[in-house]
């Protein structure tokens, strides 16, 4: 299957500094590989864009933090990606000055995502984030005068300390920005990270609280006309941005199911019925490509049952219905009748067949629920 991949993500692992609870494939500092790295990059497009059709819809730059990459090779990059619909690229506040904004809208970025984790500077020293609450707002303001007219704000809350008059600040100083979109994740301790031995068992005992917290981002956000249309993903509505549809494009292929192509150390492509995961390891992916090698990479086919459990699980993330005939295969029918009449989930009967949605109620239990919803 050629020609027909729309979807675009490139893994750029150099950050300055690796967050306590970061569990990303990262590479702190190696300025000197940045250019060796970006080289690496161009020969795996070449190698493997032949699956991109034209145009595509959607290029991702994520890492690792892109805009820590030196100017010139992150300049080069974006220069020689296919164009797309939607690009965006993550950035943390401390790495974006106004050079580096018009370098990103000069080379056709159209959407930053901007990880501002938490407006406190006690929850900041927390998370080890080095950027302080002025770097946000500095670094947003300077996106905004490159012309930059999509931009996001990542927030974390959960954190250890964090009260709920804590996360209320900080979702009313994300407001007062007035980004185009909010991503606002529960904090988890990954495993083997700094942050799980130093703060899991705090995690652990205020876990019951996150479910008000959550409940407190959702009405604070979708009450200042936000749509509230991924389990931590929202996006101004269309009325307040102009009859723009601003929801992440490019991650919306994935809950959706669409097939997309991963360039980079640890990043993943799904092509067809096979899932490649490329290696972490900058050297060996660097000289592999140097030779005209494919980097080392794991592969993994789908099948059928595989493939319609991912579908059922991150299309109900969403707040729009799954189709149950793309699904069948991965759906437990008495659970479906259980969960309806508890309230947890529609399923209603249109010009495409049955479709099932998870409620309000549903979505706020999440993943218990479409747990339930699998065959086992």
């Amino acid at each position: 299957m050629t020609g027909h991949v729309r979807h675009l993500y490139v893994h750029l692992p150099f950050c300055a500094h690796r967050c306590g609870y970061c569990d990303f494939v990262t590479a702190v500092g190696r300025v000197g590989s940045h250019d060796a790295y970006v080289d690496a990059l161009l020969r795996e497009l070449e190698l493997e864009g032949g699956v991109l059709g034209e145009p595509i819809d959607t290029v991702f730059l994520g890492g690792g933090t892109p805009t820590f990459t030196r100017a010139e090779s992150l300049a080069r990059l974006l220069g020689a990606l296919p164009p797309a619909g939607e690009v965006t690229v993550e950035a943390n506040p401390e790495t974006v000055t106004p050079v580096l904004a018009e370098l990103l809208r000069e080379h056709g970025v159209n959407r930053v995502s901007l990880g501002a984790q938490s407006f406190q500077p006690r929850l900041l020293d927390v998370l080890e984030r080095r950027a302080a609450p002025g770097d946000v707002r500095r670094a947003f303001v300077a996106l905004r005068e490159a012309g930059i007219d999509n931009l996001s704000l990542d927030l974390l809350y959960g954190i250890p300390d964090q009260s709920e008059d804590d996360l209320q600040r900080d979702l009313d100083s994300a407001l007062e920005l007035e980004p185009e979109h909010l991503s606002c994740y529960e904090l988890e301790a990954k495993p083997g990270t700094r942050f799980a031995h130093a703060h899991g068992a705090e995690l652990e005992r205020q876990a019951e609280a996150m479910e008000g917290y959550f409940e407190r981002v959702v009405e604070t956000l979708t009450g200042a006309g936000y749509r509230w249309y991924e389990t931590a993903n929202f996006c101004l509505i269309r009325e307040r941005a102009g009859g723009r549809d601003l929801r992440a494009h490019h991650n919306l292929g994935y809950w959706l199911g669409r097939d997309y192509l991963g360039l980079g150390i640890g990043a993943v492509s799904t092509v067809g019925d096979e899932r490649r995961r490329n290696l972490a390891g900058l050297g060996r992916y660097v000289t592999a490509l140097a030779a005209g090698n494919p980097p080392p990479r794991e592969l993994e086919q789908l099948d059928e049952e595989t493939s319609a459990r991912e579908r059922l699980l991150l299309g109900l993330r969403l707040d729009e219905s799954v189709v149950v005939a793309d699904v069948e295969d991965a759906l437990d029918r008495a659970a479906l009748g259980q969960l309806s009449s508890r309230g947890l989930v529609e399923l209603t009967r249109n010009g495409r067949g049955e479709e099932i949605r998870l409620t309000e109620r549903g979505r706020f239990l999440g993943g218990a629920v479409t747990a339930e919803l699998l065959a086992l």
